[in-house]
C-alpha cells in the first residue's frame, strides 16, 4: 500500500486530517451540512481523499458539485448511531419509515412541494404497510412525519420556501409549509448499491457477505482482511484481541496498522494487552462523547465506577466470570431481531442476492485443524446488583439529575447501561452485564454535587416609601 497521505505537505497534514475526521463523522456532506464550511474543506482534498480512503478502509467518496458522500463498507449492525429527532431523541420504526416514503415521494414531484400535499402522499404509501399507516389528524403521526422532514431538511435535501412545519404539525388546518427539493442531494441521501427488496436477510448488506476466498489470491485477501481490521479499530471505541476472529488477529497487531491511522486521523493509537483502541480525547471523530454531559452520561461514569471496583475484588467476593457471547454471536442476534420484520410479499426467489443462498463461509479456510481459540471470561454483575448501585448514586447525586430520570430508576439504569454497551464498557447479558476490561478506566472515579446558593427573595417593591429611611445596602 502506497503511503498514507502521500501528496500531503507537513505543513498541510493537519488540515488534511481534519478533513479526514469530517468525511468520517458525517458521510453526507452538503453546501448546508454539517456546517457551511465543511463541503469546501472536503472538496479541497477529495482526491487525496478518495485515494486514502478506499487504501485504508475499503471507503468509496463520491463527490459531486454539491455532495460529498462517504460509501462505508459495513462488518456488522451498529445501532449506536440513530437519526435523531427534533429533541434529539433516536428515531423509532415509524420514523425511520416515513423517512424512506418520504424519500419515495419525492422522487414523484417536481421543484418545490407542500407539506400537505406530501404528507397525503406519504399517507397514501404507508396504509398499503401493515401497521404503519400515516393518519394526519392525529397529532403523534404528524410529529413523526416532521421529524422525517427535518431530518431531511437539515441535510439541504429539502430548504423551506415558505411557511413553518412546526406550525403545520400542531394544526394543519391553519399552517402550511412549502419546500425546494434538491435532487442531487436526494439521490446522494439514499443510494443503496443493492436492490433492497430482494434481500431476506440485513447481513446482506454487509461487506462481509462479499469478502474475498482463496480465488481472489493470498495478496488480495490480506489487504481485505487488513481494511477490516483498521475499520474494526476506528469504528469501535475499542477492537479487542479475545473478540477478533483468527484472521484478524494478526492485522490488528501488525504496527502497520496504528501508523496508517493515525497519520490519516492525526489521533493516538493505544495498544494494551487486552486490545487496541483509537483514542480521540477531543470528540473530534467520536459521535459518542464519554464521560459526558447529562443525566445518562453523569450516571453510567459513576455507575462503571462501582462495577470496575466490584470487579477487581478477590477471594470470596469476588464476582463470578462468565464468557461473554462472540462477535459472531451478537451478529446473528441483531441480525435475527431485523430479519423479523422484513415483508416476504413481492420477494423474487431468483433475484435473492447470491451470498444469502451460499452456506460457504465468507471467508475460507485451509482444509487444515484451525485450533479454536481460548474462551475469555469477564465478571459478571447482576442485574439486581446493578439496581442497587443506581439506587445509591440516585440517593448520593440524585440532585444533579433530571427529575424525570431521578424518579424513574429503571429507565435510567437502561439507559445507562446501553450507553456504556455502546463505548465497549460492558457486555448486557441475560440477568445482568459483564464487565469488559476497558471498564477499568474509570476505576476510582469520584464526582462532586455543585449546589447553588439559595437566592435571597427578591425585595418586596413598597407602595408607599419613607423618603426617610436610610438604605443598609453597601
Amino acid at each position: 500500500m502506497s503511503r498514507v497521505a502521500e501528496g500531503v505537505s507537513p505543513l498541510e497534514l493537519a488540515d488534511y486530517q481534519k478533513a479526514v475526521r469530517l468525511v468520517l463523522r458525517h458521510p453526507l456532506v452538503t453546501p448546508v451540512y454539517p456546517d457551511k464550511a465543511a463541503l469546501a474543506a472536503v472538496r479541497r482534498w477529495a482526491g487525496q481523499l478518495r485515494t486514502d480512503l478506499m487504501e485504508v478502509l475499503g471507503y468509496r467518496l463520491v463527490t459531486t458539485a454539491d455532495t460529498a458522500r462517504l460509501q462505508r463498507a459495513q462488518d456488522g449492525l451498529d445501532a449506536t448511531r440513530p437519526a435523531l429527532t427534533r429533541a434529539g431523541r433516536p428515531f423509532d420504526r415509524r420514523r425511520y419509515a416515513y423517512l424512506v416514503l418520504t424519500l419515495a415521494a419525492l422522487g414523484r414531484h417536481g421543484a418545490q412541494v407542500a407539506l400537505g400535499e406530501l404528507a397525503d402522499a406519504v399517507a397514501a404509501d404507508a396504509v398499503r404497510v401493515d401497521g404503519l399507516g400515516l393518519d394526519t389528524a392525529r397529532k403523534p403521526d404528524r410529529d413523526a412525519f416532521v421529524d422525517a422532514v427535518t431530518w431531511l431538511t437539515e441535510r439541504g435535501a429539502l430548504t423551506l420556501a415558505d411557511g413553518s412545519a412546526t406550525a403545520w404539525a400542531g394544526d394543519p388546518e391553519r399552517a402550511e409549509a412549502l419546500y425546494d427539493i434538491d435532487r442531487e442531494i436526494l439521490l446522494a441521501v439514499h443510494h443503496p448499491t443493492r436492490v433492497l427488496q430482494h434481500l431476506t436477510s440485513v447481513t446482506a448488506l454487509l461487506d462481509s457477505s462479499g469478502a474475498l476466498g482463496l480465488s481472489a489470491g493470498r495478496a488480495a485477501q490480506r489487504r481485505d482482511q487488513a481494511r477490516r481490521a483498521r475499520r474494526l479499530v476506528l469504528e469501535n471505541p475499542v477492537a479487542y484481541y479475545a473478540d477478533a476472529g483468527t484472521e484478524l488477529l494478526g492485522q490488528l497487531r501488525a504496527p502497520a496498522l496504528a501508523e496508517d491511522l493515525e497519520r490519516l486521523t492525526g489521533l493516538t493509537v493505544e495498544r494494551r494487552a487486552e486490545g487496541i483502541a483509537l483514542i480521540d480525547t477531543s470528540g473530534r471523530l467520536s459521535d459518542i462523547r464519554f464521560p459526558g454531559g447529562g443525566t445518562v452520561a453523569q450516571a453510567a461514569l459513576l455507575l462503571a465506577a462501582r462495577i470496575s471496583a466490584a470487579a477487581q475484588r478477590s477471594g470470596r467476593h469476588a464476582l463470578e466470570p462468565l464468557p461473554a457471547p462472540t462477535a459472531a454471536e451478537r451478529l446473528a442476534d441483531r441480525a435475527r431481531r431485523v430479519d423479523g420484520a422484513l415483508p416476504s410479499r413481492g420477494l423474487v426467489a431468483e433475484l435473492v442476492h447470491p451470498a444469502e443462498r451460499d452456506e460457504t463461509p465468507p471467508y475460507e479456510t485451509s482444509t487444515g485443524e484451525v485450533p479454536e481459540p481460548a474462551e475469555t471470561r469477564y465478571p459478571f454483575v447482576t442485574h439486581s446488583w446493578l439496581r442497587g448501585r443506581l439506587r445509591e448514586i440516585i440517593a448520593e447525586y440524585g440532585a444533579g439529575f433530571a427529575a424525570d430520570l431521578r424518579g424513574d430508576p429503571d429507565r435510567l439504569l437502561g439507559r445507562a447501561l446501553d450507553l456504556l454497551a455502546a463505548m465497549s464498557l460492558i457486555v448486557r447479558v441475560d440477568g445482568g452485564a459483564l464487565a469488559l476490561p476497558l471498564l477499568a478506566r474509570y476505576r476510582g472515579v469520584t464526582a462532586r454535587v455543585r449546589t447553588r446558593a439559595a437566592a435571597e427573595p427578591p425585595a418586596q417593591t413598597a407602595l408607599f416609601t419613607d423618603d426617610t429611611a436610610k438604605d443598609s445596602t453597601p
